[in-house]
C-alpha cells in the first residue's frame, strides 16, 4: 500500500540519530513511499519545514554525529493549538504517519499527537538510557565510551600528581551513564540521582584507597545527583584541612553527545529505524520501537510515557563491591 511518511528528531541529539534517519528514509523508499524530513523537530512541524528526501540525501550521514534534520525546543507544541497546527501541516502534505526519533520528552510529545488522532511511531534515542521499552537506546554506547575515555585519561594525570578527580557526566534524572562509566572505569565512588549521597562516606572511601596504596582516586558524578560536581567540590573545599586532600573537577557536559557513533549505535539505529517503517507498514501506531532481548519490539505509548527506567540493582551492587 502506497504511503507518505515523515521523520523528525527531537530533544537532545544522540550519536546514531543520523543512522536512524537514514534507515527510515531508505526503508521507506524501498517500500515505494514518499518520505519527508522535518527540520528542527516539533517546531518544524508547526512551521511547515518539510523536505522530501531521497536516498542521496541520506548518503554519507551514517557515521556523522548529531542530527542532520536539527532539533529545537518548541513552547508552541506544548499547547493544543500548536499541536493542531502541526497536524494540519502534516495533513496538507498528505503525510500518513510520522516517525519521531528521540527520548522521553520527545515520545511524550509524539503520544499527544497520537491521542489527537495522528498515526505516530517512536524510535528510542537518548544517551540517558531512561526510556521504558528499550533495554538500550540510540547514543548510549558512544556516550558511555566517551566518558570512559575521559576517566582513563584522568587516571593518568591523577596518578602523576597523586590527586582525586571528580568527573561529572550527563544524567539529570537517570544515573545510567554515571553508573556504567564508573563501573567500567574503576571509579572509587559514584553519585546518582536515584540514590542519596553521603559525602563523608565518599571521603572515607578515598582515604581508605590511599591507605591501601592507591596514588589516585576517581569520583564519577551524575549531573542530577544531590551531590554533583559542584556540590562535591564545595564539600571537599570546605573540609580540605580536616580531610587532608583536595579534588580537581572535570565536567564533560555536551562532549558526550558530540561523538561520531560507534559500531553498536550505528547498527542499533539502523535496526530501530527500519523497525519503525515496518510498524507503519503493519499500521501499528502509538508505539515506541526499541530493543528488548536483542529483538526489535514495539511497546505501546501507554506503557512508556510518564515512566522512567530504573537502574539495575545488581549493577549498583557490583560497582559498590569493586570500588
Amino acid at each position: 500500500m502506497e504511503k507518505s511518511i515523515a521523520v523528525l528528531t527531537s530533544g537532545g541529539d544522540a550519536p546514531g540519530m543520523n543512522a536512524a534517519i537514514r534507515a527510515v528514509v531508505r526503508t521507506g523508499i524501498i517500500n515505494e513511499w514518499d518520505v519527508y524530513g522535518v527540520r528542527n523537530g516539533y517546531q518544524g512541524l508547526i512551521n511547515g519545514q518539510f523536505e522530501k528526501m531521497t536516498t542521496r540525501d541520506v548518503g554519507g550521514i551514517l557515521q556523522r554525529g548529531g542530527t542532520v534534520l536539527g532539533s529545537a525546543r518548541s513552547e508552541a507544541f506544548m499547547t493544543v493549538e500548536g499541536r493542531t497546527q502541526a497536524i494540519r501541516n502534516l495533513n496538507r502534505r498528505g503525510v500518513d504517519a510520522l516517525v519521531v526519533i528521540g527520548g522521553n520528552g520527545s515520545q511524550a510529545g509524539a503520544n499527544e499527537l497520537f491521542k489527537m488522532g495522528f498515526p505516530v511511531v517512536g524510535v528510542a534515542s537518548t544517551i540517558d538510557n531512561d526510556l521504558v521499552g528499550s533495554e538500550i537506546t540510540i547514543g548510549v554506547d558512544t556516550a558511555l565510551n566517551i566518558a570512559l575515555e575521559a576517566i582513563d585519561r584522568l587516571k593518568v594525570t591523577a596518578s602523576s600528581h597523586q590527586r582525586a578527580f571528580i568527573l561529572e557526566v550527563m544524567g539529570r534524572k537517570c544515573g545510567y551513564l554515571a553508573l556504567m562509566a564508573g563501573l567500567a572505569g574503576g571509579a572509587e565512588a559514584i553519585t546518582l540521582p536515584e540514590r542519596k549521597t553521603d559525602p563523608e562516606e565518599i571521603a572515607e572511601t578515598l582515604r581508605l584507597a590511599y591507605e591501601r596504596g592507591k596514588n589516585h582516586a576517581i569520583i564519577v558524578a551524575a549531573e542530577g545527583a544531590d551531590y554533583n560536581a559542584a556540590k562535591l567540590t564545595e564539600f571537599f573545599t570546605v573540609h580540605k584541612e580536616r580531610l587532608g586532600f583536595s579534588v580537581r573537577t572535570t565536567i564533560l557536559g555536551h562532549v558526550q553527545r558530540g561523538g561520531e557513533p560507534g559500531a553498536s549505535d550505528r547498527i542499533l539505529a539502523s535496526r530501530l529505524g527500519c523497525g519503525a517503517v515496518q510498524a507503519i507498514a503493519r499500521e501499528e501506531y502509538g508505539v515506541l520501537i526499541g530493543l528488548i532481548k536483542n529483538k526489535v519490539t514495539a511497546t505501546p505509548y501507554d506503557e512508556i510515557v510518564g515512566r522512567n527506567k530504573e537502574l539495575d540493582e545488581e549493577m549498583i551492587e557490583l560497582a559498590r563491591l569493586l570500588d
